[in-house]
């Protein structure tokens, strides 16, 4: 009875222990962006970077809270017109996706994500300085150098609300996660000025 009763514990703890592993997702990735529409007039291809968690209800069924990092650079026409020399737009999310894989168990997994949340859009003039750097050398003393850098000449930035909506392909690897390849279509709500651009990115999800 003892033995059957150990290997009954042993067999539900292993079960519930192959739940859990299962239970909880994560993702990092990164690639490039391509700004669309109105936001393609005005800013050049950018990249990107991101992240998330979130829990399977399912093997078909999960929901991801993703973080992510677009960075573009404002065109030239946009900035002759501006009167600047330079210029960068960042935006910031931070989104609730829903994910819905199409074939969990399979080798190769294809996949629709989309969902929605707060968008920050960072907007950047700037051109082209000089700065003054004090150092210090064990042989030569303390010196003085001046190395390029970049000097912001106007900076704003908005807090919206925006949705995603998107699908990607995820291929099965040896560490008990799958490499995945995804595009999504951003739209952030600033009225006229709206925002969208189309991030595709490659990362990895276990």
């Amino acid at each position: 009875m003892k033995y059957f009763a150990l290997t009954i514990c042993f067999s539900i703890t292993t079960a519930v222990y192959g739940q859990e592993m299962h239970l909880f997702s994560f993702d990092i990735d990164g690639g490039f962006t391509q700004p669309v529409g109105n936001t393609g007039r005005h800013l050049n291809e950018g990249w990107n970077i991101g992240g998330g968690a979130g829990i399977n209800f399912n093997s078909y069924l999960g929901a991801m809270v993703q973080v992510g990092y677009n960075s573009f650079g404002i065109n030239g026409a946009t900035l002759n017109t501006a009167g600047f020399p330079g210029g960068d737009v960042h935006i910031f999310s931070a989104t609730l996706d829903p994910i819905v894989h199409l074939n969990p168990h399979g080798h190769l997994d294809v996949y629709l994500v989309g969902g929605g949340g707060l968008y920050r859009r960072q907007v950047e003039f700037t051109q082209p300085s000089i700065a003054t750097v004090t150092g210090f050398d064990p042989f030569f003393g303390f010196f003085q150098a001046a190395v390029p850098t970049t000097e912001i000449l106007a900076s704003y930035s908005v807090n919206k609300p925006g949705a995603n909506v998107g699908a990607g392909i995820a291929l099965g690897s040896k560490w008990h996660g799958k490499f995945f390849a995804e595009a999504r279509y951003h739209h952030i709500f600033l009225g006229s000025g709206h925002t969208d651009f189309i991030p595709v990115s490659f990362g990895f999800r276990w």
